[in-house]
């Protein structure tokens, strides 16, 4: 029997949310729309007699870079290559495109295979919510648009307005930021999770900002799990968790094909997601 792909559509993205939580990922619980409506063109799901079996999505950022996630196939169907027929799908709607994801470790060889070389791990912490909120940290509802965008696309490979619109007025959540000299210094989004909540992405010019972005962020959610996804190489999130007496519970590797623009990775203290970059 052929796998037939086709793409999503708007009311299927939730689909491969509920698949990405039974692989213990901890989805958002509002992702399934605002990862859709970021490119409702790159969203795939491979069907076997009408029955959904795999999916997978390949979000392109303009003409130069794009992001594979929600590689999934369902237990009882995986050996079959269906997984391997639906990446090439996905992977051919990025063609001439650097590629990113976020994979787990045990998979991070056979990516290297495919052609993506690793960048480094991104290590998920877990700590609990509470605290108090600093007075300095403003809602991020009270800056421009324009300069949270600006912000958020100095830490990205693309502008992502369609995206970041979304995803700062998430209910259940918090989106908050800080000024420095009347500038954005930095700015945190904290989203509802199936389990907890999620903070990502925080971005801060330093240690200082991040610190209180983080804190007030966390006394959101007194009592809570709260996740942050660190990238490793930025020693200063790593400290951040570490200091906050945060457990690492999970990781991936951050890899790419081609040579992705560099950027400051010491100012990104969590990503954004693993689904989308």
């Amino acid at each position: 029997m052929a796998l037939q792909i086709r793409r999503m559509t708007g009311s299927e993205a939730a689909l491969a949310v509920d698949w990405a939580a039974r692989e213990g990922w901890n989805p958002g619980i509002h992702d399934a729309d605002y990862f859709y409506n970021t490119d409702p063109g790159g969203f795939f799901i491979g069907e076997l007699e009408g029955e959904p079996v795999a999916c997978i999505s390949a979000v392109a950022y303009g003409s130069v870079y794009g992001f594979i996630g929600f590689y999934i196939v369902k237990p009882d169907f995986r050996g079959r290559r269906f997984g391997l027929k639906i990446w090439i799908h996905g992977m051919n709607r990025l063609k001439g495109r650097v590629i990113g994801l976020d994979g787990v470790v045990a998979q991070q060889e056979n990516y290297k295979k495919l052609g993506f070389k690793l960048a480094y791990r991104n290590i998920r912490f877990r700590g609990t919510g509470g605290g108090s909120r600093d007075r300095g940290i403003l809602n991020l509802a009270d800056v421009p648009f324009t300069e949270v965008l600006a912000y958020d696309s100095a830490h990205f490979f693309a502008q992502r307005p369609a995206f970041l619109r979304q995803w700062i007025i998430q209910p259940e959540g918090a989106a908050l930021g800080y000024l420095k000299e009347g500038r954005l210094a930095g700015f945190g989004v904290l989203r509802a999770c199936l389990e907890g909540y999620k903070i990502g992405p925080l971005f801060a010019d330093d240690p200082d900002v991040a610190e209180r972005l983080f804190g007030t962020l966390m006394a959101q959610c007194p009592g809570e799990p709260v996740f942050l996804d660190v990238p490793e190489v930025n020693t200063a999130a790593v400290e951040l968790a570490q200091r906050h007496n945060m457990q690492v519970v999970f990781e991936t590797a951050r890899m790419y094909t081609g040579k992705p623009a560099e950027l400051p990775v010491w100012r990104i203290y969590s990503v954004t997601s693993f689904e989308l970059g």
